[in-house]
């Protein structure tokens, strides 16, 4: 009797333990791979974002400067005290606070009781201070006022608006931040000698507006930003 050959199914190999552990491992080397790179992608989104958003913020400050200086008018202003002039004492470094939010002090070349039409002055070394008349916008939204930009303790720049040109008892002026993270604020002004000075005006004989106005601000970045606007003096 004739017997066939019995044949067993081949048994299925399956993975042991170090080719287990090798694929695992290969497996969390690429994840962690993956995850560096996918976070380097949203740090580098991140940081393209807030240098997007403050590079707007800048511009948009020196598009809303641009427009006021240029809208300078040589109008001298009545002021709320009859001996006091509003910006304080050009060149004497010293100045009294009054109820209209502004300082008093004798100005160059201005009679009792006004404020000249442009006035610069150099806080500290680092820090200016810049009032002037502004003629109303030709688009109707703003009328014709006193309005002055200064660096805070905050290190903002900050907008004054008073109501008018002329400056009543009693009042203050509005105040809004315009630019934040600003540690530097320098103002220089054209003479008509064609010199840079750093207050205005700085003699008797100035005119009500220089010819043009040099701003550098110096961001808590570090970056450095200079600018140079003519004026309609």
């Amino acid at each position: 009797m004739k017997h066939e050959p019995v044949i067993f199914p081949a048994r299925a190999r399956g993975f042991t333990l170090i080719e287990v552990l090798s694929a695992l491992l290969i497996l969390s080397l690429l994840a962690l791979m993956s995850y560096r790179g996918l976070s380097a992608v949203l740090d580098a989104r991140e940081h393209t974002r807030n240098e997007t958003d403050k590079w707007r913020r800048v511009s948009a400050f020196f598009a809303r400067f641009e427009r006021d200086v240029q809208l300078a008018a040589p109008r001298p202003v009545r002021t709320a005290s009859s001996d006091a002039a509003i910006g304080g004492t050009i060149g004497a470094g010293t100045a009294t606070a009054t109820t209209t939010g502004t300082t008093t002090g004798t100005a160059i070349g201005s009679p009792p009781g006004t404020a000249p039409a442009w006035r610069g002055e150099a806080v500290t070394l680092d820090q200016t201070r810049l009032e002037f008349s502004r003629f109303a916008a030709t688009d109707g939204v703003d009328t014709a006022r006193r309005i002055a930009y200064r660096l805070n303790e905050k290190n903002e720049i900050e907008l004054w608006l008073w109501p008018g040109l002329d400056i009543a008892p009693n009042t203050q002026p509005e105040r809004y931040p315009v630019l934040a993270g600003v540690k530097t604020f320098e103002l220089q002004y054209l003479s008509p000698t064609l010199l840079w000075v750093n207050v205005w005006p700085s003699a008797a004989t100035d005119p009500p507006i220089p010819q043009a106005v040099r701003l550098r601000i110096v961001l808590a970045s570090s970056e450095e930003i200079v600018r140079v606007f003519a004026l309609q003096s």
